[in-house]
């Protein structure tokens, strides 16, 4: 069929054309950020699944909603290796510069920036425009050099000037597991003190699973301040929803077959269904789509798949981190008990530490349950035994 009307859109962060499945967390992020752009108290929000999920998606469309509310959204990505200050200064100044705008008297967006900008030279970042309006800030606000008493400072005051303009300051933040755990500690303790003061400013972040043990560790009392919601595979009458409904509003159908062949397939993860979906309309010669379409669009949405969604994970990979993960394909998909992996790999579990912590924080695999081992995306045994077809997990044993 036409592929200029595939109404289907595979790629990272893209919205589908049907958010099927996803009402509840929706509408729980619009009530809280009400509540506390009102005054009233509520949670931020932490969203926690496996790559494939649609945590970037919702993160977006939640976004996108605030901001049609009036409310002030600052979004950021929290890209490995970069700090949670050199993450947070050009955002922070997005925001002050809005709260700021149109106003001539000295607000407290004002001293927002300039608060930044000592923040900034106290850390010795570089942010040129920022630089050079040191002259706005107060000595002794957000420039000690102490991350956790720099940080309440800035936060504190970024909500304050969001309650002088009468919103709420919201940051989005995708990723957060990247976060080291002494920042991660510092955002927490910063969020806290101005939920204390009753700053309309919070956070909704997204993240993999092993995020809400890591703001526990962080700090205690992270399950108290942050509600943690899991988003996982849709369910039969979602992924239908997000099948059918683009199709039928391009005027043609889909067998009911054919949606059970695939949901079944991509086990209701809303990324693969995107990719399934778009390669089963291109497969397709007309409608309806059927079985027949599907089994045809196989290889080709494996493929894609194989190419846009696997492979990127596992270039990153070092030769020891590729043998680990491919022993674990070769017991299943998961969850493993850690002991049989390295049963399988003929080697004490202890001598497979380092492996294991640089595949945590790569974010490949993360630890379900007390000495459990799973990967973070969906499928991935399935890929590595394509992948690296030729089983050499004792190779190299060196490393």
């Amino acid at each position: 069929m036409d592929p200029r009307r595939n109404p289907f859109a595979p790629g990272a962060g893209s919205s589908p054309p049907e958010l099927a499945g996803r009402e509840d967390v929706l509408e729980s992020v619009a009530i809280a950020l009400d509540r506390i752009r009102n005054g009233r108290h509520a949670q931020s929000m932490i969203l926690l699944g496996l790559r494939g999920v649609g945590k970037t998606v919702l993160l977006n469309t939640m976004r996108r909603a605030a901001e049609g509310e009036g409310i002030l959204c600052v979004p950021i990505e929290a890209p490995e290796g970069q700090s949670l200050p050199a993450m947070l200064v050009p955002a922070l100044r997005t925001a002050m510069l809005k709260l700021d705008r149109g106003q001539a008297a000295m607000t407290l967006a004002k001293r927002g920036l300039g608060a930044l900008a000592r923040f900034v030279k106290a850390f010795k970042l570089s942010y040129g425009e920022l630089e050079a309006s040191l002259d706005l800030g107060e000595i002794g606000i957000a420039d000690n050099g102490d991350l956790d008493a720099d940080l309440i400072d800035l936060i504190d005051l970024a909500g304050a000037a969001a309650a002088e303009r009468q919103t709420a300051l919201v940051l989005f933040i995708d990723e957060l597991q990247y976060v080291p755990e002494r920042e991660l500690a510092a955002l927490i303790t910063a969020l806290h003190r101005a939920r204390q003061n009753d700053r309309p400013i919070t956070l909704v972040a997204a993240g993999l699973p092993q995020l809400a043990g890591q703001m526990g560790k962080a700090k205690s009392y992270a399950e108290r301040l942050f509600l943690f919601t899991r988003i996982g595979p849709l369910g039969i009458e979602a992924a239908t929803a997000a099948l059918v409904h683009p199709i039928e509003a391009e005027e043609c159908t889909i067998e009911a077959d054919a949606v059970a062949q695939i949901i079944a397939v991509t086990q209701g993860y809303p990324y693969f269904l995107q990719e399934w979906g778009k390669q089963c309309w291109d497969a397709a010669a007309a409608c309806p789509i059927t079985a027949a379409d599907v089994d045809l669009a196989h290889p080709t949405a494996l493929a894609a798949l194989d190419d846009s969604f696997f492979r990127v994970r596992f270039d990153r990979l070092t030769p020891s981190e590729k043998r680990y993960l491919r022993a674990m394909a070769d017991l299943g998909e998961g969850p493993f008990v850690s002991t049989a992996i390295a049963d399988h790999m003929g080697r004490k579990p202890s001598s497979f530490g380092p492996v294991r912590a640089s595949l945590i924080t790569k974010g490949m695999i993360y630890t379900p349950g007390y000495g459990e081992t799973a990967f973070t995306v969906p499928m991935f045994g399935a890929f590595m035994r394509r992948a690296m077809p030729v089983n050499d997990v004792r190779a190299g044993q060196g490393g």
